[in-house]
């Protein structure tokens, strides 16, 4: 069987992503902070797929030394960097360690874990890596969004240097997904239309036809496939001004 290990696998679009891996065969190695939490999803994917699934419970923003460790071991076949959370507060109201700790799961953990998985991909000529990135990446609003747009570019400008290894790399872009993602920053997101929200189980299946066809990037739902597209042409203070405007309606 291939193994997959999901970083942040607890809720949200990881639990997602390892389910969904399960029923496609995969066994599985799980990443989470809360070692009770990830027991639970452990036992339960377990239970339903009949597949192998190892605990690692880390805090990625202090200690990615077991996970790189790990993956420089037995073989890893896919792996999702999706671990990340956001700050409710804007920039100079955070205390500068947890803007620090932030930074460290969205993108040193990105980093120094794509790069421990990716030489044992390419000896074996197989693999992949899907980081986790946002479509808040196209739109400044502070360090959350400046680090997916890191994450963003930084797999786009890794896919070319794999080419011909056998080994992929893509950054998946979603919106707003149904998760505890906005609950666990207090944020108010009730005057959100429906039209907006992806629905996390959907995303992921997006996410891995996009894998199968090789694309860089994958960018889930038609509205912000548009988006995407269309961000990016804007003139630069309009978007940042729209940004702002929109996270200032989203704190409480």
């Amino acid at each position: 069987m291939p193994t997959a290990m999901v970083t942040g696998a607890t809720a949200g679009i990881g639990l997602s992503f390892a389910h969904k891996l399960a029923a496609r065969g995969f066994d599985l190695v799980v990443v989470a902070r809360d070692e009770t939490r990830l027991d639970a999803v452990a036992a339960e994917v377990r239970s339903t797929h009949g597949v192998g699934v190892e605990v690692i419970p880390a805090d990625l923003a202090t200690d990615t030394a077991r996970v790189e460790e790990r993956l420089r071991g037995s073989a890893v076949d896919l792996l999702v960097n999706n671990a990340g959370y956001t700050l409710r507060k804007p920039f100079l109201a955070n205390d500068i360690d947890d803007e620090e700790r932030m930074l460290n799961v969205l993108v040193r953990a990105v980093l120094r874990l794509t790069h421990a998985a990716l030489p044992g991909m390419i000896e074996r000529g197989r693999g992949a890596v899907i980081n986790v990135s946002s479509v808040a990446a196209w739109v400044p609003r502070g360090t959350y969004s400046a680090a997916k747009a890191w994450v963003t570019a930084f797999t786009e400008g890794l896919a070319p240097q794999l080419a011909g290894t056998g080994v992929q790399v893509m950054a998946l872009a979603p919106g707003y997904t149904r998760t505890e993602f906005h609950e666990r920053a207090r944020m108010n997101m009730t005057s959100l239309p429906s039209w907006l929200w992806l629905d996390a189980d959907s995303l992921v299946d997006s996410a891995l036809r996009d894998l199968r066809r090789g694309r860089a990037v994958s960018v889930p739902g038609p509205v912000y496939k548009v988006a995407a597209a269309t961000i990016p042409r804007l003139p630069r203070r309009l978007v940042t001004a729209l940004g702002h405007r929109q996270l200032g309606k989203r704190r409480r």
